[in-house]
């Protein structure tokens, strides 16, 4: 008789942890509350428009391609993607703009053409990024940072030769000013601390990691929209044999002995050999889990900024908008001070703007757009979000026809609005925080939970709210450092 292995909740990490045990033999089941796989990578359809509801940035795309290699499959067959050309447009209020090209001379004359930074400061910057991630992403990214083994492997005992280089004892905005002239570029560079919920002004400079990312390996589409992700990989754990289980809230986690024994649905109990969380590791203390020892320390750190969200249906074209696009805003200083301290969105906020149909046309109609707009929010800690949501959507339109010098209301056709009140009831992310813990000082990545349990046998936990972190990339490997901890 097979091993067996369940899951708590279908987001990317748990549906990748069901196909690397499937593909290691456990008969695996995975039990999820929502109606659909995929947690925040899922999809909103209405009006004749499709919107990528939640993560809208691909990249690394060989953490997806592995999955598929591992079971013997081809990944064209289920999945394929195209590398973005232009990894992002900029606009500030003084009407400059820049496109961020995927070939980084061509990004670096870009630069200094428009903004008068001198080029060799960009190719400064994406070196000392990939510096930082050839000695840094061995040991934070694809090992577990709670067994003594990472620590004392030759990868690790490399990189503490180099602690002062990779950015550990500055903040990401200390470093971005020693690297840049123009204060644009600095706020350009700054924003990578926003793919995962961070300040720049208190992050660590390790965070400019991100960069490399994004320019020196790319940035990437699915053809199909970034829901394509989840649904590939949904049918690629199916064809291995994995069973979900939809509307299936699990209630509890049993313990026996110090070991996982199964886990309870209402009254049914289902025994497995192993159990993977990946539920929000603070609700699943709070909930599943909630009659055992409680890791205090972890479920009392600070939490990742959220998300506001309008899904518009937009009844014109605009030539100058491409996939992704950022409308910054003027003072970024104070409105990071607004997320993190004083809890209210900004009154001047950094708009992004996701416009898939520029990629997939039969996302919006013809003649149509699909905005993916979206600003960054403090977590929810019991503000009063219709005052804040009706605020803010007067501050982005405002800024967006300032920009665009249009008038964008009347062509706004459709509307779905996403908060972290909505972000917490639809994906369990404690307070809505996007990313888990917030990654606001140094310590930050060992403020993590382990993705085991050191207390309870045979439990054990993937996702965006442990090691080594949120985005898609970080909760696909957070799957494989768990399944290789797995014996």
């Amino acid at each position: 008789m097979s091993t067996k292995a369940l899951i708590i909740g279908s987001g990317i990490a748990g549906i990748a942890a069901s196909i690397r045990l499937a593909v290691k033999g456990y008969k695996v089941e995975v039990y999820e509350a929502n109606a659909y796989p995929g947690g925040k990578l899922s999809e909103i359809q209405k009006d004749g428009y499709r919107f990528d509801a939640g993560p809208s940035l691909f990249t690394l795309p060989q953490q997806v391609e592995e999955l598929f290699a591992l079971a013997g499959k081809n990944t064209p067959d289920y999945f394929q993607y195209t590398k973005l050309p232009v990894a992002c447009h900029y606009f500030w209020e003084d009407g400059s703009k820049i496109k961020a090209f995927a070939a980084v001379e061509q990004f670096a004359n870009e630069v200094e053409r428009e903004l008068g930074e001198p080029k060799e400061n960009i190719h400064l910057a994406l070196e000392n990024s990939r510096f930082i991630y050839d000695h840094l992403a061995p040991l934070f990214m694809h090992k577990s940072l709670h067994k003594l083994s990472t620590w004392t492997n030759p990868d690790a005992l490399k990189s503490y030769l180099k602690m002062g280089k990779l950015g550990i004892f500055q903040t990401m905005d200390e470093a971005n000013k020693r690297q840049f002239e123009n204060p644009k570029l600095v706020q350009l560079f700054n924003r990578y601390a926003t793919y995962n919920g961070s300040n720049p002004y208190e992050t660590p400079a390790t965070l400019n990691i991100i960069p490399h990312l994004e320019f020196n390996i790319g940035a990437f589409f699915p053809k199909k929209g970034m829901h394509d992700i989840t649904l590939s990989l949904y049918e690629l754990a199916k064809d291995q044999g994995v069973n979900f289980h939809f509307d299936q809230k699990v209630d509890e986690i049993l313990v026996e002995n110090g070991q996982a024994m199964a886990i309870r649905i209402k009254e049914e109990v289902i025994p497995a050999d192993l159990v993977v969380n990946n539920m929000d590791m603070v609700n699943a203390y709070k909930t599943i889990l909630s009659k055992q020892k409680q890791p205090k320390k972890l479920l009392n750190q600070p939490k990742s900024s959220s998300a506001l969200i309008f899904y518009w249906g937009i009844e014109r074209t605009f030539p100058e908008l491409d996939l992704h696009n950022i409308f910054f805003s003027d003072n970024y200083l104070e409105e990071f001070d607004h997320i993190f301290h004083k809890k209210e969105p900004y009154k001047d906020p950094t708009v992004y703007i996701n416009i898939t149909s520029t990629q997939k046309p039969d996302d919006a109609p013809e003649g149509c757009m699909n905005w993916f707009t979206m600003i960054n929010v403090p977590n929810n800690q019991g503000q009063d979000w219709d005052r804040v949501i009706a605020e803010a959507k007067k501050n982005i339109i405002h800024k967006i026809n300032r920009i665009l010098k249009t008038d964008i209301e009347p062509l706004i056709a459709t509307e779905e609005i996403l908060d972290p009140r909505s972000i917490e009831l639809k994906t369990s992310s404690a307070q809505g925080a996007l990313y888990g813990n917030s990654s606001n000082n140094k310590f930050a990545a060992f403020l993590r939970h382990a993705n085991f349990s050191s207390d309870i046998k045979n439990l054990y936990f993937c996702g965006g709210s442990v090691h080594p972190g949120g985005g898609i990339p970080l909760c696909l490997l957070s799957a494989k450092i768990m399944t290789e901890l797995i014996s």
